[in-house]
């Protein structure tokens, strides 16, 4: 018995070492913000959101997902934060879900921060001529020679400027990367957007192997309005598609005084969950070795305690 309980401790020491080792070689911190998270149930007692408006042919399933467009021509869907995200630095991991039974799809949907909110239109099923950020996830190709789709991309609107839809945005795009396999994907899709105010963009993407994130481009002088609402839209036109959000977490990220870290370069994106990059040194190791004597002494002080409670449960003649 007493050596199963130890087991058990170096078991759960093994893991907090692991996640502690993870935070200490990450140069910041991170604090969930529910008014911009999204999960099951997705709705409240009365059948709204609190945080989050939804309109057109969005449908929800409460056990299973948000669903911006059926697998029906000529749908088109919205869902959109009811406040702005204000942070500074975040990051925003998105599972998606792309799937339908034909050979031949579209259109496609969108990832939205920006000043506009809740409209619906012709870009991916929200306005065009939008401010701020818009990440697209285009499975149809219309005139993009040389590019393999599903194709994503990022664009930034100024208010004025339209999306060229026949031209699937080239002429505007940020940056991109090709995705095949993101559609009818075997494992679960999720992006995840990571973001410097004023310093660097940064999107991976999952859909190869789970926990496997594929690094898909780093674009750096980027500048989000700082009042900028987070939404998600998707559109079919004759070829149509199941355009769904599984969960939306949506996190703010800054920086412990003392600490420093390249983040303007975009970090590695490749092998880790959460794909962050950066070291921080001195304080952070010193804290991480701080809460790895306090861990041992907890599990010591258990075992030592259970011990004793054991000897005094023996039968005495």
């Amino acid at each position: 018995m007493a050596s199963s309980f130890l087991r058990s401790c170096l078991w759960l020491l093994a893991s907090s070492v692991a996640v502690l080792a993870a935070e200490a070689d990450d140069g910041h911190k991170r604090i969930h913000l529910r008014t911009h998270s999204l999960t099951s149930p997705y709705l409240d007692s009365d059948m709204q959101s609190r945080w989050w408006d939804f309109g057109a042919d969005t449908v929800i399933r409460a056990d299973q997902y948000v669903r911006l467009t059926a697998d029906r021509p000529s749908q088109a869907g919205w869902i959109f934060s009811r406040v702005p995200l204000t942070a500074t630095n975040w990051e925003i991991e998105v599972e998606f879900s792309i799937k339908g039974a034909h050979n031949l799809y579209g259109d496609g949907m969108a990832m939205w921060l920006t000043k506009q909110r809740g409209m619906s239109g012709q870009v991916f099923g929200h306005t065009d001529k939008f401010e701020g950020l818009g990440i697209f996830f285009d499975t149809y190709k219309n005139n993009r020679p040389g590019v393999t789709f599903p194709y994503i991309m990022a664009m930034m609107g100024d208010g004025q400027t339209e999306y060229e839809k026949h031209t699937d945005g080239k002429s505007n795009e940020l940056d991109g990367c090709s995705a095949r396999g993101i559609r009818n994907a075997h494992v679960p899709t999720k992006a995840l957007v990571t973001y410097f105010a004023d310093k660097n963009l940064t999107v991976a993407l999952q859909y190869k192997n789970e926990d496997e994130w594929t690094p898909c481009f780093s674009v750096a002088n980027v500048k989000i309005p700082s009042v900028a609402y987070l939404g998600f839209s998707a559109e079919t036109g004759e070829l149509s598609d199941n355009h769904d959000i599984i969960s939306v977490e949506t996190r703010n990220m800054y920086q412990p005084a003392g600490g420093s870290t390249d983040s303007g370069k975009g970090g590695n994106r490749g092998g880790s969950r959460r794909g962050r990059g950066g070291r921080n040194e001195g304080g952070g190791w010193g804290w991480f070795f701080v809460k790895v004597m306090l861990f041992f002494m907890a599990v010591g002080g258990s075992y030592v305690g259970y011990t004793m409670y054991r000897a005094n449960q023996r039968p005495r003649y």
